[in-house]
């Protein structure tokens, strides 16, 4: 039950952390531009608690702790009644994409914070040259091949290895031809055979290199902490791009998996479960930059259109396009939820064999 409790705590602090920076980005934006903001409120479904404030807002605390929004004043754009200079839609365009933006840069914001914070409280990290694996990736051959953080790769196919560098540019080269690792654990060595996954034409077994840690100032830590946010975008650009390009399913997490991703970032210490929220905000930042039907992106397409023509789009296109987005994104979930079924039941697989394995008995209920 504790266990339970924890696990749905941090959840709720990381992804409540994560939207409610977002649509306060929102709210605050509609308020520098004197646009009146109906509600704010964070989760969805019935009000728990509420207040209203002296501008008319209603700060709202619903009953699912999983979302938020933003209500601006006479944001309906089917509504043919003229917008008051107090509304959303009685502002320009330009200003509408201001405030439509500054839902993601918050998230931007809130991750630069995070890991400037980090950098300075912990130290630069660097790789270390070593072949010892700091990190691994869930579901990937690594992991399934029973690999541990810890373990030191001192061989591939019986060939030593000078570092890192080299045990990754072999294992690049190898997409889906078996590879024996030579490893060493605690003293005792080990041969591990594992097949690199053929990721857009490079082999990736879902390891990370240790980290050693160099003290930074607030100076540099700032300037690291930008470049983190900047590559991780970068990053995710550049893998859609190769997935959509081999046509290879991308490996997306659903709701479960980040579930799963903050319970374990949370147990394993604060610095590992800031670096996720941080992880995260970036991630949701980045999507709603997307230029997609009912996303903050979308919206912007929209009013860069109505710039580039002088006049909004119709009530029935934009009723269209928010149709086909729903569909997209409810596809786009469902299409994640399955990736997390899949991972779990591998992971129970995995569980059951190693099980078998060792010769022992999984755990039965003592009779009544």
């Amino acid at each position: 039950m504790i266990h339970w409790i924890f696990t749905v705590g941090a959840n709720v602090v990381a992804l409540g952390l994560v939207i409610f920076l977002h649509e306060s980005g929102h709210f605050f934006a509609c308020r520098r531009l004197g646009v009146r903001v109906e509600r704010f409120a964070f989760g969805f479904g019935p009000e728990l608690i509420g207040v209203t404030g002296r501008s008319g807002t209603r700060f709202s605390i619903c009953a699912f702790p999983f979302g938020g929004f933003v209500k601006p004043a006479g944001e309906d754009p089917t509504s043919d009644a003229p917008a008051a200079p107090d509304e959303y839609f009685g502002q320009s365009w330009n200003r509408r994409l201001l405030i439509v933006y500054a839902g993601p840069a918050m998230n931007y914001v809130l991750a630069f914070l995070l890991y400037t914070g980090l950098v300075w409280a912990k130290g630069l990290p660097v790789p270390a040259k070593q072949a010892v694996i700091g990190n691994l990736a869930i579901d990937y051959p690594a992991d399934k091949a029973g690999l541990k953080i810890g373990d030191e790769i001192s061989a591939i196919d019986g060939r030593p290895l000078a570092g890192w560098d080299d045990m990754a540019a072999s294992i690049h080269r190898s997409a889906g031809k078996t590879v024996d690792l030579t490893v060493r654990r605690a003293g005792a060595v080990l041969d591990v055979k594992v097949t690199p996954r053929d990721d857009a034409g490079r082999g990736m077994i879902g390891i990370m290199p240790k980290v050693d840690y160099v003290a930074v100032g607030p100076v540099a830590a700032m300037g690291e902490a930008a470049k983190m946010c900047w590559t991780q975008t970068e990053k995710t650009v550049t893998t859609i791009a190769e997935k959509v390009w081999h046509r290879q399913r991308p490996d997306l997490a659903g709701p479960v998996g980040i579930f799963q991703m903050v319970s374990r970032a949370a147990r394993a210490g604060w610095e590992d479960f800031l670096f996720l929220i941080g992880f995260i905000s970036v991630a949701i930042g980045f999507f709603n930059l997307l230029p997609l039907p009912l996303l903050d992106g979308g919206h912007g397409a929209f009013y860069i259109w109505e710039g580039l023509r002088g006049r909004r789009a119709s009530a029935e296109a934009m009723e269209r396009a928010n149709t086909v987005g729903l569909a997209f994104l409810l596809s786009l979930l469902a299409f994640a939820t399955y990736n997390d079924v899949l991972r779990i039941r591998a992971e129970r697989a995995r569980a059951v064999q190693t099980t078998k394995a060792s010769g022992a008995e999984p755990a039965r209920p003592a009779a009544k």
